[in-house]
């Protein structure tokens, strides 16, 4: 990436349907939670500005739908990415196991020149639950999956709380400027934004004009 006065950096939020990726980018950009869940369809981006290391930068968060039937969106939403957030519900052991499937998911769309050395950061989601009571994901065995796949960066969250959200993005953001892979203004070709929750496709349906 050229370095200029400001920096755009792309990150691509993974995870099954409802271990909480939009709300967790929701509270980061915007301070605030939604209880009532709407499924994401396709994918959206939001921005945050950012002041690192004397740098301006633009970090530009897609959150991609986490249904199976939408995976053969994936090329055009992730090329040109500097770096991969996973994330999961601690409370559902299956949307852990289904890291491994996302993780490949990524390298292959996105097919990054040096695979073994690209960010990733995995986040799990929705420690409040119960009071932790319902937890079925040791923090234990999260950071071991981390040490397998190169001691990648390992945040607890919950999105309703604001826990750790802040925290977890900066290490996101410093994690993708470091990497400082180029991107050749691909962002650009992707920059208008789609539609993407049931209510904005009903809005438009419905849409007398």
């Amino acid at each position: 990436m050229l370095m200029s006065d400001r920096m755009l950096l792309k990150v691509i939020v993974l995870g099954d349907s409802g271990v909480g990726k939009t709300s967790l980018m929701n509270q980061y950009v915007y301070n605030r939670f939604n209880k009532q869940y709407k499924a994401t369809i396709g994918a959206d981006f939001v921005t945050k500005e950012l002041h690192i290391d004397d740098k301006r930068v633009t970090l530009q968060i897609w959150d991609t739908a986490g249904q199976e039937r939408f995976h053969s969106l994936g090329v055009s939403f992730y090329r040109g990415a500097d770096c991969c957030v996973l994330v999961y519900d601690v409370n559902i052991q299956k949307t852990f196991e289904t890291l491994q499937t996302w993780h490949e998911e990524f390298l292959k769309q996105a097919d990054p020149s040096e695979p073994e050395s690209f960010p990733f950061v995995l986040l799990g989601n929705k420690v409040d639950t119960d009071g932790g009571s319902s937890r079925a994901v040791s923090e234990k065995t999260a950071r071991e999956w981390c040490a397998m796949k190169g001691n990648i960066p390992y945040f607890e969250t919950s999105a309703k709380e604001n826990y750790n959200v802040e925290e977890a993005f900066l290490c996101v953001a410093k994690t993708a400027l470091a990497s400082e892979h180029e991107h050749q203004d691909v962002n650009e070709m992707y920059f208008e934004r789609i539609p993407t929750t049931i209510s904005e496709i009903e809005q438009e349906r419905s849409c007398a004009c």
